[in-house]
């Protein structure tokens, strides 16, 4: 990465991961959970909401990384399972929807007139799909995980509970073996095409 691509990728990266945990907590916070406001996670503040691995792991990937899980507590969901997957399915929804906010430039033939805003738009399309699609693998402790627990019987998702421990240990396996990357990268292509109408 280059000087002019760091520092565009910068303010995008703040704003797309600090889209993403507001999201969730806005979201419990609806549903009736003041634990996300208590802990002062309703907020676009990119330092209430980064941790520094998942933004280093970002940052130089490109493609995937994490900030600091927002707190909610289920018990004060009127239906915990079916709030817990809302409250999941939020953030990788909210990067959606900013990288669909981001492609209308493309869409609506705009980008000609305003051609030095492209690295910024395409770098910010990408990183928010690769976000959406990363949190949406249904490995722990990845938003996936709890969107599929709140879609399987109550049996199986207590089991997939267990299964939360190794979790990270398989993400960083497949992180570093490559594995991640070939799982992610021709979505990521599929779903950007797609937006942007090429």
């Amino acid at each position: 990465m280059n000087l002019s691509d760091f520092l565009i990728f910068i303010p995008l990266l703040l704003l797309s991961l600090s889209v993403h945990e507001f999201a969730h907590g806005y979201v419990a916070d609806r549903l009736g959970d003041p634990t996300p406001r208590l802990f002062g996670r309703l907020s676009l503040n990119p330092l209430a909401h980064l941790d520094p691995i998942g933004t280093l792991v970002l940052l130089f990937t490109r493609r995937f990384g994490w900030a600091k899980p927002v707190p909610i507590n289920p018990r004060n969901f009127s239906d915990p399972a079916k709030d817990t997957l809302l409250v999941s399915l939020a953030g990788p929804l909210s990067n959606i929807s900013l990288a669909v906010i981001l492609s209308l430039p493309f869409r609506f033939n705009l980008i000609k007139t305003y051609s030095l805003l492209v690295p910024l738009l395409v770098n910010g399309i990408y990183l928010n799909i690769g976000l959406a699609i990363f949190n949406l693998i249904p490995i722990p402790p990845l938003d996936g995980s709890k969107i599929l627990a709140g879609l399987l019987p109550a049996r199986y998702s207590y089991q997939l509970g267990i299964f939360e421990r190794y979790g990270s240990v398989i993400l960083a396996f497949l992180m570093f073996t490559g594995g991640l990357s070939k799982i992610i990268s021709p979505l990521v292509n599929l779903v950007f095409n797609y937006i942007v109408g090429l």
